[in-house]
């Protein structure tokens, strides 16, 4: 066999093994995206579930705080507010409570001159989020309406309350609570310039019980930087598998051209 022709054989054998080298590099990578963006999708879904699970629990204090107050309503505030203070002091998600009549306030445990009822447009509104209000400038407030017939009771809460739900999602994830018109997330709120980015695997659930949006998604961006990541730790691993691959394959082919350059020998 000329010398020419052995060099054709070695360059085909090498290039046959460089490309089934690639093959278990080439497919892990495939697998490595797909299981990247399907666990990203997956957490965003799953934790949309989880926050509305969570923060209908912390709504939940408030509404059972709340109905315990509306027992109160209609009686003179000079008999309920000791026992209104009371429930302040013994329960730390309240900021305050009071007492309404015919969706007016006429006992109210914060002594200020701006009233809680303004914070609802009507009787049937529920949860609301108050930005910057009066009394308490700069703050974001959780205000809850509770009425039977013309009576009821508004409870307000600080909206660190809200913020301490979402932080417990630590997944990078950026999660977003809506009531109405409004929003709040761990680090902001409707006062900011603009929402924060979700722009990727977003995912969105309304709670069924108290009719707040809770909106997820990952910011432009952090899916690409989780995936250089992961390849960095990865594919040192990857590379070695295909050397080894490689290495195999090329030797299998060495070995038999070599048992056919002998055969033809020993028959020539």
């Amino acid at each position: 066999m000329s010398k020419s022709r052995t060099a054709g054989h070695s360059l085909v054998e090498l290039l046959l093994a460089l490309a089934i080298s690639l093959l278990p590099v080439l497919s892990g990578l495939m697998i490595l995206f797909y299981q990247h963006d399907k666990k990203l999708e997956e957490t965003a879904r799953i934790s949309v579930n989880e926050a509305i699970y969570s923060v209908d629990l912390a709504l939940d204090r408030i509404h059972a705080s709340a109905s315990a107050a509306l027992m109160l309503a209609g009686a003179t505030c000079e008999s309920a507010e000791p026992q209104l203070l009371d429930q302040i002091a013994k329960a730390p998600h309240l900021r305050s409570l009071a007492l309404t009549v015919d969706g007016s306030t006429y006992c109210n445990t914060l002594k200020t001159p701006f009233p809680p009822d303004h914070m609802f447009p009507d009787a049937q509104s529920q949860f609301r989020l108050a930005l910057d209000p009066p009394a308490t400038p700069n703050a974001v407030l959780l205000a809850y309406q509770l009425t039977e017939q013309n009576l009821g009771v508004i409870a307000t809460s600080y909206g660190m309350l809200l913020r301490n739900e979402l932080r417990a999602f630590q997944t990078g994830l950026t999660l977003l609570l809506e009531f109405g018109d409004l929003y709040i997330w761990t680090d902001g709120d409707s006062r900011d310039p603009a929402r924060p980015s979700q722009d990727e695997f977003f995912s969105e659930g309304v709670s069924t019980k108290y009719g707040y949006t809770v909106k997820a998604g990952y910011a432009a961006g952090y899916s690409a930087r989780e995936t250089r990541q992961t390849m960095k730790q990865l594919f040192p691993s990857l590379a070695l598998v295909g050397i080894i691959t490689g290495s195999i394959t090329y030797w299998g082919l060495f070995r038999q051209r070599n048992q056919r350059v002998r055969s033809a020998a020993s028959q020539g």
